[in-house]
């Protein structure tokens, strides 16, 4: 406490200081304590935005912001103090360990100059009408788009400019009214008159909770007001505004408390959390508002809050010491107890990006880790690579990548041990976002973003923005379903519980199966946005496909385990959202619908989009070519047999549908980077298209290589005829219904059944999949005797998808028309498909039945 009051003195002592700290500043700075930072460097290099981070030439920069204004006009009509205060104002800013300064209008060069001086940037806001219905007038619309070219214009190019912001708090009623397409598209135009005005500088636009909705892809920094008063709910709404940005780096453009209605020592309390709450989310910068208590908005002076770090006649609050303590401490405090962590790689043949990953890993930023590379049989020189850096080495047979992991694991001497691919390399605070993870959850596995590197070659970007890359899928924002295997971290405890990973996943699959261990266990996976690592896409056609290909047969394999987890038609059916680049995304025909509440008064409002049906659904999936091949079959036969040539038209839409779906997908690609010129830009549109028709089909051969086709089936191979049937169970010991179904359904499990509950509505209360074309469906009773005694009834019947019905008696149709016909090869093939579709849903169905019975006889 001692120590605090005399650092607040010295803050104290900067601030009233005489003229000479203008000048000579150093002698002051020279008595801050060591704890307290000095003033950074003058600007000298642009900033540019690089994954979840801003970057100044080589250096992360972690932006350390104030709010600067607006202040009431001089009678020059500046919109700022004199530059006698300005100045001075900027020396304690930047002794204060700040690094950056928020305006709210356009700064002159002056003022950019002070700031370059005393080490600080600018982001620069460029205001305008945006309180007003300003869309509905078309001169005032293009009097916006001048403003703001003529601002940039004015600030092009200096060193001291963050970033500009195009726009700040657009109010909700202003967007309902507008639409937000609109407001959307005009924002968008005001981004590319900022990039053609200043190419290399990086825009924004300043968004908050109620119109979050807001769809701004091409923005090159994310940026929120936010002002939440609990630490829980600010944490979890900057996880949901991390996953908004995606792979952007992210702002807290606005945090704060007012002072006069809540005390100056809860404003320092309330701020110290804030900051540290924002870096500790992996947000690339915090502003508070504001420098001073000064304010003046609309005309008049705002004297009924002061949210200010400093007061009007700019004396120190306690709140400026704790900021600034919290600033020299991002993105965590030195004193944190780290774990040893234990980095592993598993690489095979890597070595063409095997150097990146290694000399990555020896620049991290974390205190006590190792890194152990596994090499797994490689015949190229992997081996010599790794030995030129401080690693453990150690080389194996070609065993697989499972196997591989599982040899790292169990070498470690961390309490946490984290994996990263031979083609990734890392940001160099990612184990530090990890350790933060594991150290404030219970996590069992934490993973993050993996990003592609920036590159300007043709095929690359398409592969980045073409289906099948490594993606996370998240049940919240913050908790995990699956983590790509790129960039995994587990307690060793764990992996050691569950027998580490699986050896028959050679080369893909670990990580989902690895996933789906861990929560089969009742523990959970955790996300964090800011352990980034950066992973390289295949360069070429050849080696795409065969990442595809393999990664259809992990699906296989995973199935042949997992069978639960698949659907009928052999999808896994993932109980959270995907998230990554390269989505294929269904046509859509709903419209986007936003929570509003009553007038557009609702604090929090959202964008939401009702599910597209089930056709556009099922055409994204590989086996969609099985049903264009069975189409170009049946049409082929009308060359034997005429009718069958209307199979045509529906040919042609089975081929069309996933062209148009590929090229809707690749030409909503975001491609905002000015290296490309319009030639450029058509060919990674077109090549990404093409991606997207290929992957399926390399998908589907490797599912159907190692045997996850339509046909498969998981139930028992005895025959049962498949026909209504009630069995009846005599129990001498009661228990509750819902348990008797569990049982049922354990028994059922027990005989390698797959089973799925019957929903709230649903008249059954279980079904056991025989396979794609037929399953039973059960519905229990229970019938009470007296004496704890029970009689369970369990009625049984055949259910056949109405699709494969409705196939199966087109077919017969066209069997009888042809052999009507005398058209007796068309017939023949006819009759033997319809044959083929009935048998295999009986079969189906047969094989169901018989699981059935074998449970209940042993339940």
């Amino acid at each position: 406490m001692r120590e605090n009051r005399a650092m607040f003195h010295i803050a104290a002592g900067l601030a009233k200081a005489d003229e000479r700290v203008l000048t000579s500043p150093k002698e002051d700075l020279e008595q801050l304590p060591p704890s307290l930072p000095k003033r950074a460097h003058a600007p000298d290099q642009r900033t540019k935005a690089l994954g979840k981070f801003i970057y100044a030439g080589s250096e992360k920069l972690w932006v350390r912001g104030v709010t600067y204004g607006t202040f009431r006009p001089g009678a020059d009509g500046c919109d700022y103090p004199n530059p006698a205060v300005v100045r001075k104002d900027f020396s304690l800013i930047a002794s204060s360990g700040m690094n950056t300064v928020r305006t709210y209008t356009v700064p002159p060069m002056w003022l950019l100059e002070a700031a370059k001086e005393h080490g600080l940037y600018v982001m620069v806001g460029i205001p305008w009408e945006q309180h007003i219905a300003f869309l509905d007038d078309s001169e005032r619309v293009e009097a916006i788009k001048r403003r703001v070219r003529d601002a940039v214009i004015g600030c092009a190019a200096h060193p001291a400019v963050l970033c500009f912001a195009v726009g700040n708090e657009i109010p909700p009623s202003i967007v309902r009214w507008h639409g937000r397409q609109r407001i959307e598209n005009f924002i968008r135009e005001l981004y590319d008159i900022v990039k053609n005005a200043d190419p290399g500088s990086l825009v924004t636009y300043v968004n908050f909770p109620t119109t979050e909705y807001l769809q701004l892809p091409f923005l090159d920094i994310v940026c929120f007001n936010v002002y939440l008063e609990a630490k829980g709910h600010l944490e979890s709404y900057i996880a949901r505004i991390q996953n908004i940005a995606g792979e952007r780096p992210l702002i807290m453009a606005e945090i704060g408390l007012d002072s006069l209605r809540n005390g100056d020592d809860v404003q320092a309390k309330s701020l110290d959390w804030q900051v540290r709450s924002a870096f500790a989310s992996g947000c690339a910068g915090a502003i508070v508002f504001a420098w001073t208590d000064e304010w003046h908005r609309g005309g008049c002076d705002i004297d009924d809050w002061n949210f200010g770090l400093t007061t009007r006649e700019r004396d120190p609050k306690p709140s400026l010491f704790s900021v600034s303590r919290a600033f020299h401490e991002v993105p965590f405090p030195p004193e944190t107890a780290w774990p040893r962590i234990s980095v592993v790689v598993c690489s095979y043949n890597g070595s063409r990006t095997i150097r990146d990953t290694l000399q990555g890993l020896s620049r991290l930023d974390y205190p006590d880790y190792e890194v152990i590379v596994v090499n797994d049989g490689s015949r190229d020189s992997t081996p010599a690579i790794a030995r030129e850096f401080d690693v453990r080495l150690i080389s194996t047979e070609n065993r697989g990548l499972s196997n591989a992991r599982n040899t790292g694991w169990q070498e470690a001497t961390g309490e946490i041990v984290a994996y990263i691919d031979d083609d990734a390399y890392p940001d160099k605070d990612w184990l530090t976002y990890i350790a933060h993870t594991f150290l404030s959850t219970s996590f069992m596995g934490v993973g993050g973003p993996n990003i592609a590197p920036p590159d300007n070659g043709i095929f690359t970007n398409s592969v980045v923005h073409a289906p099948g890359g490594p993606v996370h899928v998240l049940l919240s924002d913050r908790v995990a379903e699956h983590i790509a295997g790129c960039n995994m971290a587990f307690r060793r405890e764990a992996l050691s519980a569950i027998g580490g990973f699986d050896p028959r996943f050679r080369t893909a699959g670990d990580d989902v199966d690895i996933c789906w261990k861990i929560q089969e266990r009742g523990w959970k996976i955790g996300f964090n946005a800011a352990a980034v690592v950066w992973h390289y896409r295949r360069g070429s056609l050849k080696t795409y496909w065969k990442q595809q290909r393999g990664y259809g047969q992990a699906e296989a394999l995973l199935e042949q385990k997992w069978p639960q987890k698949y659907n009928a038609a052999g999808h896994i059916t993932w109980t959270g959202r995907l998230y990554g680049k390269g989505l294929s995304q269904p046509i859509k025909t709903g419209k986007w619908r936003i929570y509003h509440g009553v007038w557009g008064t609702a604090l929090f409002q959202r964008l939401y989009q009702a599910q597209p049906p089930l056709f556009f659904s099922i055409m994204m999936m590989p086996e969609w070519y099985l049903v264009i091949a069975l189409l170009a079959v049946l049409a082929a036969v009308g060359t034997v047999w005429s009718p069958l040539l209307y199979m045509l038209p529906l040919l042609a839409a089975a081929v069309g549908a996933p062209i148009v779906q590929a090229v809707i997908n690749a030409a909503n690609i975001p491609l905002y980077s000015c290296s490309f010129c319009a030639w450029d830009r058509l060919r990674i549109h077109a090549v990404t298209a093409c991606l997207h028709l290929m992957q399926p089909v390399a998908r589907l051969m490797g599912r159907l290589s190692r045997g996850l086709t339509p046909l498969r089936r998981r139930a028992s191979s005895d025959i049962s005829l498949p026909c209504m049937r009630t069995v009846r169970i005599w129990k001498e010991q009661w228990r509750d219904p819902a348990e008797r179904v569990t049982s049922v359904e354990n028994a059922l499990r027990l005989q390698g059944a797959v089973i799925r509950r019957g929903g709230d509505f649903d008249r059954h209360d279980l079904e056991v999949r025989g396979g794609l074309f037929g399953a039973v469906r059960l519905r229990m009773a229970i019938e009470e005797h007296g004496g704890g005694r029970q009689m369970v009834l369990i009625r049984a019947w055949p259910k056949v998808p109405a699709a494969v019905l409705f196939v199966t008696i087109l077919l017969a149709v066209f069997f009888g028309l042809a052999f009507i016909d005398h058209a007796w090869i068309a017939s023949a093939l006819l009759g033997a498909f319809a044959v083929m579709f009935g048998a295999r849903a009986f079969g189906d169905c047969s094989a169901a039945t018989s699981t059935f019975l074998h449970a209940v006889r042993t339940e």
